[in-house]
């Protein structure tokens, strides 16, 4: 593979910024932190991470509209979430990609009880959950991950990198856990969805 050394150089730390900014700004998934590391043949992880800290305090000092996010495992330039509304005005976007309280209480269900089927999802919410959990595979939120072994072999759902990088979390020990929810929802006088 041909490196653009003979552009500007790659051994200096503006070479380095520019060519990861690059390489994030035209990669549609998340790139893993690593493959920096290995392609600058560092030798230290701290290279990567003064880095990674250049690339953030460049963006953020010089207020570019973008900024640097760890989810699903790697790293990626996504838009300030202070311009949304301007972007949303700009390019019209209307917010139909909002998911119902049906497939939020679905998708919670599927996150904290991993993996589960659409019976057990239906008997938490005490309501028929096929329509939402066919949302949540069409929105590639969730995944089949499997089939239970009882009677009928049901499929068995877990949540995908799409799931991560929409909440953006970097894996799923980054979700609240079940007591801050439980409280969350008692302080509202709602019955919650997480009692075991």
């Amino acid at each position: 593979m041909n490196r653009p050394d003979e552009i500007w150089s790659l051994d200096s730390l503006e070479g380095q910024l520019a060519f990861m900014e690059a390489v994030l700004f035209v990669s549609k998934d998340p790139i893993a932190p690593e493959r920096f590391f290995d392609f600058f043949s560092f030798t230290d992880i701290r290279q990567l991470e003064q880095l990674l800290d250049g690339l953030e305090k460049s963006l953020r000092e010089r207020h570019r509209g973008l900024q640097l996010q760890r989810a699903g495992g790697g790293l990626q330039l996504v838009t300030r979430a202070d311009i949304h509304d301007g972007l949303k005005e700009f390019f019209t976007i209307k917010s139909s990609s909002r998911l119902s309280l049906a497939a939020l209480e679905s998708l919670a269900i599927v996150s904290y009880r991993q993996p589960t089927t659409i019976a057990e999802i239906s008997d938490m919410r005490g309501v028929n959950s096929t329509g939402a959990v066919k949302t949540l595979l069409q929105k590639k939120l969730i995944k089949i991950t499997g089939r239970k072994k009882v009677p009928g072999r049901p499929a068995m759902y877990g949540t995908t990198k799409q799931f991560l990088l929409y909440f953006g979390l970097n894996d799923l020990s980054e979700l609240p856990s079940l007591e801050e929810l439980t409280e969350m929802f008692e302080e509202k006088e709602q019955p919650s969805l997480f009692t075991m």
